[in-house]
């Protein structure tokens, strides 16, 4: 069987995006700690090529919470239970992978990283246009990002084994069977091998 082979990643228009690392949604994930470790890993292999890093955590001001309409499932309940404001602990990203100056740093109040923050324009401003995506869950942030980017003409990479979801089994079929259409599937030990050919 032939192995697929990927698009050249061109590091200067690229961004590692690290979405949802925060304290108090990373323990959420299975393996947490060698999870963390491989995006960190990743960072600093993307950041070493000369690539962008983008952090994107989910947190609420108190105006974000008296906007939340009922008609919004999810977050409703977010509001009525005043949970995860932006200044919070359980809010800011895990310390082992913190942001470095010059970063992309994006707080949204949505699964996705772009519909309620100015991530697609910092990006733009930078030239990137294509985006490898780490994060938790693989059925929220990860989802919702790469269907929106893809909307937006973006070339993905979802990295297998930078995702996480609570539920396996719905990480795997998103992984297999829905992400295959709208990126590129690798690890990050591909990830390293792309920059390196680059």
């Amino acid at each position: 069987m032939s192995t697929p082979t990927h698009p050249t990643i061109t590091p200067e228009r690229t961004a590692l995006l690290a979405m949802d690392f925060q304290n108090g949604i990373v323990p959420l994930a299975p393996d947490a700690d060698a999870l963390v470790e491989r995006v960190k890993g990743a960072i600093a292999d993307v950041r070493a090529a000369g690539g962008t890093i983008g952090y994107v955590r989910v947190a609420f001001t108190e105006n974000d919470w008296a906007t939340i309409p009922e008609t919004n499932k999810a977050f409703t309940a977010v509001a009525a239970g005043k949970m995860l404001h932006h200044e919070d602990p359980a809010t800011q990203i895990d310390e082992r992978i913190a942001p470095a100056h010059g970063d992309i740093v994006v707080r949204k109040t949505r699964y996705g990283s772009a519909s309620t923050t100015d991530l697609h324009q910092q990006l733009t401003d930078r030239g990137i246009d294509t985006l490898v995506l780490t994060g938790i869950s693989t059925s929220g942030v990860v989802l919702s990002t790469l269907i929106d980017a893809a909307d937006r003409d973006y070339r993905i990479y979802v990295l297998s084994d930078g995702i996480a979801d609570p539920d396996p089994k719905t990480h795997q079929v998103l992984v297999d069977n829905v992400f295959p259409s709208r990126a590129h599937v690798i690890d990050t030990t591909e990830l390293r091998g792309l920059l390196h050919s680059a």
